[in-house]
């Protein structure tokens, strides 16, 4: 099959592929759907040779409009979705980028295995996108993000060439620059910028023998987001620490007041997290969710505050609105003031508050605002830049979890020196020289 032969130019199919969750609508000039590295590099090789920009894409969750283009191919990889090898003794998993994360922890499961990172959209997230992303999720608190469990990948580069990198293992290397040292480094959290990844081999995690999720109930934001603090600085280890402002309680529960949720993997006994809730009134009607099915449901309750958010953004993109989504973060014991200023931005602007929930354990809480129309999206997005200012002089980051795509772009630059992004730069331009792959994402 010829590269030509793979690319679909079909409006309603270039239509089907022009938006992600960022509220965002690009409608590309074509698609591709390879099946095979082969064909990847086929699409590339071509496009290369007439110019064209291809945007690798998984299942287009992005909330930062990294997985949608306005121009060129946007390259689906959702064919390629074959976990091709689980091996039990070195707790690895070799997979293509189509893979969804919750298909590769139902293959994993059957060997007592599990990928820890663990995006909320578990169903919905290709390992691709999530290694491209570098995503993270609720148990990035006791396990990380992606990164550190990305140990090989095979990455098609916009020269046609196949370049396939593995992370040295070692725990001493001074061969030159540090960011050199670990090429597996350069595309994990690339956004598609730098190379398109056709394989994967990643690290597992014992499956933990048991999990029990608690949702604490609490009077307010304060108590709550002090509740976190105790949680971090106690000898208990929970997998996640995740919060819920009235917001996005009301959103997921129909409920008021403010909520705590954690998951214990360590066995400790129930008294002890008692003990510590009941120091802020937090011990009264909790909920245990104990079992797969319980679990599943605790999930479903925090996945229906995104989703929800993001059904009321698309339903104000006919207006010129839509959700506005952030991820930045702090050290976690300055959470609450952060929090706290945000708010006071938002009231000064004259705007709704938005849900406030995530993972408060990692001092990475998500701002959901819904921008009635342009008027409102404008405001709203310049209460973000304020708020993202004072998060950086208090030793913050721009963003956490979701990467900066396109709509972020225009914040890294508050966070990044010129000198970092000169390196950026270089970087991009030795792997992709003519700025072909995901134009406008990052950078």
């Amino acid at each position: 099959m010829s590269a030509h032969r793979l690319l679909n130019t079909d409006p309603a199919v270039r239509q089907a592929y022009s938006a992600d969750v960022s509220g965002l609508v690009m409608i590309p000039d074509a698609v591709a759907r390879p099946r095979t590295a082969a064909q990847v590099l086929e699409v590339l090789t071509s496009a290369a040779a007439n110019d064209t920009p291809v945007t690798p894409a998984g299942s287009q969750t992005s909330t930062t409009g990294a997985s949608i283009a306005d121009r060129g191919i946007l390259l689906s990889m959702r064919a390629m979705d074959r976990v091709i090898d689980i091996d039990v003794a070195t707790r690895r998993a070799i997979v293509e980028p189509g893979v969804l994360l919750g298909d590769l922890n139902r293959v994993a499961a059957e060997h007592g295995l599990l990928f820890a990172p663990d995006p909320t959209s578990l169903d919905d997230v290709t390992v691709g996108g999530a290694v491209a992303c570098n995503a993270s999720g609720a148990r990035s608190l006791l396990y990380g993000p992606t990164r550190p469990h990305v140990q090989a990948l095979d990455v098609a580069l916009m020269s046609g060439a196949l370049l396939q990198v593995r992370r040295s293992g070692l725990d001493k290397n001074t061969a030159g620059y540090a960011f050199a040292q670990e090429p597996v480094d350069w595309f994990v959290g690339s956004e598609g910028s730098l190379g398109v990844i056709t394989r994967a081999e990643l690290s597992l995690v014992p499956l933990p023998p048991s999990v029990v999720g608690l949702a604490f109930p609490c009077a307010d934001e304060a108590t709550a987001l002090s509740l976190v603090i105790a949680i971090r600085e106690s000898p208990l280890r929970p997998r996640c620490i995740e919060y819920f402002d009235p917001v996005a309680l009301d959103v997921a529960l129909q409920r008021s007041g403010a909520l705590v949720y954690v998951e214990d993997a360590t066995g400790m006994p129930l008294d002890a997290w008692l003990e510590l809730a009941e120091r802020f009134g937090a011990a009264q009607d909790i909920e245990v969710f104990e079992g797969d099915a319980a679990l599943r449901e605790a999930r479903r309750f925090r996945h229906a505050v995104p989703a929800t958010m993001n059904e009321r953004g698309a339903a104000r993109r006919s207006a010129g609105g839509r959700k506005v989504s952030t991820d930045w973060a702090v050290p976690y014991r300055r959470l609450p003031e952060a929090i706290a200023h945000a708010r006071r931005l938002v009231d000064a602007a004259g705007l709704d508050q938005p849900a406030i929930y995530g993972h408060a354990g990692n001092g990475h809480p998500h701002e959901n605002f819904i921008a009635a129309d342009a008027d409102e999206l404008h405001r709203v997005e310049q209460v973000v830049e304020e708020t993202l200012r004072y998060v950086l002089s208090i030793g913050g980051t721009v963003s956490a979890e979701h990467g900066i795509g396109k709509i972020k772009r225009r914040w890294l630059p508050l966070q990044a020196s010129l000198t970092q992004l000169g390196v950026m730069r270089a970087v991009k331009r030795e792997l992709d020289p003519r700025d072909l792959l995901a134009p406008g994402n990052i950078l």
